[in-house]
């Protein structure tokens, strides 16, 4: 059932700002509080979903859950159910402590091989010791721009020990900023105080992000559907998590800070792809993980829709 008014007061702030107003109002009517019924088959088919939580200090944090197919599963229109038993868990993800304060929760499933996205924002709840149900508040599909696609090799093994101990820092590292300034993918979680948690993508061809310094990143704001989920949570609340994904080594490296949108740098037109917006990035926090060394992906090819970057 689409929502009655789907968009809080930061969202509507940014789409008056850019003047995408009317747009927004116009796509918006694909936000529901159901899941589509076009994409239950979508969910069962999953191994990756992101996931967006909050910690007792407020801080936001993005993490990732991988597993077998089928270990999410729409139990009808308006719940999702985790049977964490085919899923591999890294104990360390500060998401298994954050929900047990802070049920809000922000769900990305998306598919990179076939750029396929589907976001939830709802409420998780523990029903055993292995499973848990995410009750939906909001749900909808995304657009397919910006997604590199990469096919995940389908050899996960449940049986091994899956992860080592994570690292923690304040200041990224010379290989952290390496990994950074030459990804093409990351993943970014926000909250509204009211509204809950929300959990996007954000892609480009390599070197989209810039390196400001070893606490701080630049990310352009590329067009999209006029809605403003993220940024216009950051109006709000400028509290965010970012979360990179290193695909050839296996590993993660989740942050935690907060964001400033730049509303217009005269700067080259094409690193945005014309809309001159950014939002840079002060790291207060890093988590970075080894994943289990079963989990490949093969690089397909760049999305057509990526702006240049400045080093192109």
């Amino acid at each position: 059932m689409q929502l009655e008014s789907p968009f809080h007061e930061g969202e509507l702030l940014v789409q008056q700002r850019v003047g995408e107003a009317i747009s927004a109002q116009q796509n918006g009517q694909i936000i529901a509080n159901t899941l589509p019924r076009g994409a239950l088959k979508f969910i069962e088919q999953q191994r990756m979903v992101v996931l967006g939580s909050v910690d007792a200090q407020q801080n936001i944090w993005a993490s990732l859950l991988f597993g077998l197919p089928g270990f999410i599963k729409p139990i009808d229109s308006q719940a999702i159910e985790f049977d964490l038993t085919h899923a591999s868990l890294n104990p360390c993800d500060p998401f298994w402590a954050n929900i047990q304060t802070e049920p809000q929760v922000g769900m990305l499933m998306i598919e990179l091989a076939s750029r396929r996205r589907l976001r939830v924002n709802g409420s998780i709840a523990q029903l055993t010791s292995d499973r848990f149900r995410l009750d939906v508040v909001e749900s909808y599909p995304n657009c397919p721009k910006y997604i590199q696609r990469r096919q995940m090799v389908p050899n996960l093994d449940l049986t091994t020990v899956p992860y080592t101990q994570p690292q923690f820092g304040q200041s990224l590292t010379s290989e952290q900023q390496r990994w950074i300034a030459s990804a093409d993918t990351l993943f970014v979680t926000s909250a509204h105080p009211t509204r809950g948690v929300d959990a996007s993508h954000r892609g480009g061809n390599p070197g989209f992000v810039e390196i400001l310094n070893d606490r701080s990143l630049r990310i352009p704001d590329y067009a999209g559907n006029s809605m403003f989920n993220t940024l216009g949570n950051l109006v709000v609340n400028p509290q965010a998590g970012l979360l990179f994904l290193d695909f050839d080594r296996s590993r993660t490296l989740q942050l935690t800070g907060q964001a400033t949108i730049q509303w217009h740098l005269d700067r080259s037109i094409e690193a945005t792809g014309g809309t001159h917006r950014y939002w840079d990035f002060a790291i207060e926090q890093w988590l970075e993980t080894d994943l289990p060394q079963s989990l490949h992906w093969k690089f397909l090819d760049y999305s057509p829709h990526n702006p240049i970057t400045a080093n192109e």
